[in-house]
């Protein structure tokens, strides 16, 4: 600065030649002095003139030697000097400006001497300072070099500064910017934090000059190498091909191993000869283990590998001597409906069938007897060891109960049970483990009407049974509960029986008639034409009335009732009474017929009888026989 003063005196000095000798010695001695004391408005006023050249010259200097401080123009400036708040740069402008140091927390070794990019923030404030700002020329600059490597594709360096939802916040040239999780690295990361307050490498990937987003991605640096070692490791895939890999995901239905920028899945039943309920059993992430490769498609972009096929098939170890009849213990591994998959041996299973778990040729789900995890014991039935499949069965190492039910339940017999299922035609009552029978759902009451077996009892309930059949071949009982009580009917065939007669309420009105309830076991049905009264109208609920029983059917149950009769065969008899009355009266002889019929008689024997009509005359006849 001093240098730049000291060439701008010599010029004025330069100028002021022309002028007096004693101005010109001024000059020279003391050119500051000359510069502060000279009298520009004299000059404006051409009161004094200066050679046009030399003024020429002195504003070439000054244009050389001091900034012009326009607005959003970025330059770079010295620290001269660092106070406790700010830290003073030239600029080559006419004064010196001052940042405060909180725009290089950054830089905590700001110093002396060191350039650093500034930007104008305000040319004079109240004293007459020249303002500059750090922050702003370093974000101008930021972002001049972010799209300058967006554009060219060049890799920057990034400092990774906290997590945040979906990624990390990254600077970038004091610029954050984002980098999605998925971003990161070519396989799944678990550990965010592990990448907190690293520098890495980036590129930039997407700029939203809207709103000021800058997406970074350090994934797309490391692809491409991937994508050579990709091509020259599917170029040498061949089926039967054992590698190296490592574990990268695990899923619910296999697991995903990194081959060295290749991925490929070893499906769950692939994982090992034993069954399995998820892969972590087996394998975990990031172990690195040897797999086969198993097939893969025509461009080699899925690859199926194995890891089982590593080792030799457990049924060829599968001791010779294991043969039909022979007792093995297992673990249950797997139920499904129809039956149970036992373990006899790592990777050696066989089925029990759900009929070969119990003698009940009442078939239940495989569950109600076994659960996964239990040891059972069981029998080999049948053994195919070309391909690896084998029958167990539970029920063989238990008596058969049907081998002497004749003279555990012989018919007539009497019995408790259990109820175990229900059908829409009876119920399925269990006498022992093995041994059921079925009661007709006919067969469960003497006197309610059942449309449902749920409607008489629950499953679970016991119930006295009698053993109405016995079938030994077809391992069936015919069961009846019904007949362990004596029929009510019985005795209520005497009590309403046909033309009995009761007062009773009406119970309830249906299609077609009225319902009337004797009691809880005998209820009577009156058609809707025997529920009319004397004068004419209807019984209706609630109304207490006479009836009389037309109809008892113990069989099928059928009450039918009539109030209709009872006043119908009360008008009859009065009918009757009456026409008997009256056929009495017209019996009597009156006097005046006895004088007419003498008076006939008289007229015929004196000949004096008119001759009647044919008709006439033989109906008299016929009136005087």
């Amino acid at each position: 600065m001093a240098e730049d003063n000291k060439k701008v005196a010599e010029v004025s000095t330069e100028e002021t030649q022309a002028h007096t000798a004693p101005t010109a010695t001024a000059q020279q001695t003391n050119p500051t002095e000359f510069l502060d004391t000279f009298d520009w408005e004299r000059y404006s006023e051409g009161i004094e003139k200066v050679d046009e050249d030399q003024l020429k010259a002195f504003e070439k200097l000054v244009e050389d030697n001091f900034v012009d401080t326009i607005d959003n123009d970025v330059m770079t400036g010295v620290v001269i000097k660092i106070t406790d708040r700010d830290a003073i740069i030239d600029i080559n402008a006419k004064s010196e400006g001052a940042i405060s140091l909180n725009e290089f927390r950054y830089n905590p070794n700001l110093k002396e001497g060191d350039k650093v990019e500034v930007l104008v923030d305000v040319r004079e404030d109240a004293t007459g300072q020249l303002v500059l700002s750090h922050r702003k020329a370093r974000l101008i600059k930021a972002w001049e070099r972010v799209n300058n490597a967006h554009d060219t594709g060049e890799i920057v360096n990034g400092y990774v500064k906290c997590r945040t939802k979906g990624g990390m916040i990254v600077d970038v040239f004091g610029i954050e910017a984002f980098l999605p999780g998925s971003q990161i690295d070519v396989k799944p990361i678990r550990d965010y934090d592990a990448y907190v307050d690293k520098t890495m490498e980036f590129k930039v990937v997407k700029i939203n000059h809207e709103f000021k987003n800058v997406v970074v991605s350090h994934k797309a640096l490391i692809e491409a190498d991937i994508e050579e070692q990709k091509k020259e490791i599917i170029s040498r895939l061949e089926k039967g091909q054992v590698l190296e890999g490592v574990v990268k995901n695990i899923t619910s239905y296999g697991v995903f191993v990194d081959l060295g920028g290749v991925d490929g899945l070893v499906h769950i039943t692939d994982l090992s000869w034993s069954r399995i309920n998820h892969p972590n059993e087996v394998v975990e992430l990031d172990q690195t283990l040897n797999v086969v490769i198993l097939d893969f498609d025509e461009d080699k972009s899925r690859i199926q590998l194995g890891l089982k096929q590593l080792e030799a098939h457990p049924w060829e170890a599968l001791s010779d001597k294991i043969k039909p009849g022979d007792k093995v213990k297992g673990k249950v591994v797997v139920i499904a409906d129809y039956g149970a998959f036992v373990e006899i041996e790592e990777g050696v299973e066989g089925l029990i069938h759900v009929s070969e778990m119990s003698w009940s040729t009442h078939l239940r789900s495989a569950g109600d007897f076994v659960k996964v995890g239990d040891m059972v014991d069981a029998q080999v039935l049948t053994i195919d060891r070309e391909d690896r499949k084998m029958s167990l069965g539970m029920k063989q190492l238990h008596p058969d109960p049907w081998t002497d039910i004749t003279s555990k339940y012989p018919v007539g017999s009497t019995h408790n049970g259990v109820v175990r299922n229900f059908t829409n035609f009876g119920v399925f009552v269990e006498l022992e483990e093995g041994v059921d029978g079925l009661i007709y759902i006919s067969d469960l009451s003497w006197t309610k009407k059942i449309k449902h077996p749920s409607e008489f009892c629950a499953v679970g309930d016991k119930l006295d049974i009698v053993v109405l059949e016995l079938d030994v071949t077809g391992r069936k009982l015919s069961l009846g509960h019904k007949q362990t009580m004596d029929n009510p009917w019985d005795k209520y065939e005497a009590e309403f029986g046909i033309g009995t007669t009761h007062e009773v309420a009406i119970t309830d009105m249906v299609d077609k008639g009225a319902v009337v309830e004797f009691n809880e076991d005998i209820t009577a049905f009156i058609p809707t034409r025997h529920l009319e009264k004397e004068d004419g109208s209807k019984l209706k609920k609630g109304e207490t009335a006479q009836i009389q029983i037309i109809e008892f059917n113990k069989e099928f149950k059928r009450v039918v009732a009539s109030h209709m009769v009872i006043h119908k065969e009360e008008e009859a008899k009065i009918v009757k009474q009456a026409a008997a009355k009256s056929a009495e009266a017209v019996d009597k002889p009156t006097l005046g017929d006895a004088n007419s019929k003498l008076q006939a008689l008289k007229d015929r024997m004196e000949g004096k009888a008119p001759k009647a009509e044919p008709k006439k005359a033989k109906a008299a006849a016929q009136e005087e026989e």
